[in-house]
């Protein structure tokens, strides 16, 4: 299989989706965007308009379809969906005979368990070193942080490097990651971090840098994950940690983590693929006590999004 000149189907209307199909259109990529919500219909062409850093504005039309537009297409197939739906958006695809390669562009562990448990064949996962948020109207925000790594959960490496170079564009650079699952793990705790102290302080991503109570809470909940991901055979350093975190909260000083957004709009969140699955290994490898904080602030949040559901 060659990935030249294939079309890519970004599922998922998000942000991220947004900002990615913007940057492949106006880089000469035939790429579209279907809708993650199985039940939406209707196409559209819609003009989206992504902010850079330097506040320059870069936009391009792109065709926006449902979901069942995807079957009997051929292409590359990337998620920026919330992954709370991945199980039904899996089973959606197969039962489509959707059997594109999959890329995984979502935060936390284990994300990619359904496509796999579904028998996609080409299944990887890019860990995102960008932020996105939505402003008004088909305006989005884009800061990259740095080169987003994506790496093999099942499938070829020629395959991977092919990927990587139908994805990355020069405002949105894509690197590959022989090994992955040490960059799965390293943003994951980094995002326990921000997903919980964030939302639950109300505060930006800047918090970290800006105030060093905040950074003591992240450096104690790094702590702590670091054990479990030690625990699964994957050995990292608190300090490379805590030195990334720093550089994610200067680069997007000001922006809002996506569990804030999604509370703030009464949506879901994806903490149950970060500190709750963290808090779910430790208490199956019988150190529930190893991770307090981390366990805690997780739950706090379940309870905050419960309380601003739609009833």
């Amino acid at each position: 299989m060659t990935l030249k000149d294939k079309q890519v189907f970004i599922v998922g209307y998000g942000a991220i989706g947004k900002a990615l199909a913007v940057f492949l259109q106006r880089r000469g990529v035939d790429v579209k965007i279907a809708r993650g919500r199985i039940q939406e219909e209707g196409t559209s062409r819609q003009q989206i308009s992504v902010q850079l850093p330097d506040d320059t504005i870069v936009e391009a039309a792109i065709d926006v379809l449902p979901l069942k537009a995807l079957q009997g297409q051929d292409g590359v197939l990337v998620l920026t969906t919330k992954s709370f739906g991945n199980e039904t958006l899996a089973a959606a695809l197969k039962t489509m005979q959707v059997n594109m390669p999959v890329v995984i562009l979502q935060n936390g562990l284990n994300v990619e368990q359904s496509f796999e448990g579904s028998g996609f064949e080409n299944v990887y996962r890019c860990v995102l070193f960008a932020t996105s948020q939505h402003l008004e109207g088909q305006r989005v925000r884009f800061k990259p942080v740095a080169v987003s790594q994506v790496g093999v959960i099942k499938g070829s490496d020629v395959l991977l490097s092919e990927i990587v170079a139908l994805l990355s564009t020069p405002d949105f650079p894509f690197g590959v990651a022989r090994d992955i699952q040490p960059v799965i793990w390293k943003k994951a705790i980094a995002n326990s971090v921000f997903n919980s102290v964030c939302p639950l302080l109300n505060a930006d991503n800047g918090i970290f840098h800006r105030d060093p109570a905040a950074m003591a809470i992240a450096s104690e909940i790094i702590a702590e994950c670091l054990l479990v991901a030690a625990a699964k055979g994957v050995l990292l350093e608190a300090g490379d940690i805590e030195n990334t975190l720093l550089q994610i909260s200067k680069s997007s000083d000001g922006q809002l983590i996506s569990t804030l957004q999604d509370l703030n709009n009464g949506r879901p969140t994806e903490i149950d693929t970060l500190n709750i699955a963290i808090a779910q290994m430790a208490t199956a490898l019988n150190m529930a006590d190893k991770v307090p904080r981390t366990a805690m602030l997780g739950q706090l949040i379940k309870i905050k999004s419960a309380l601003v559901q739609p009833k």
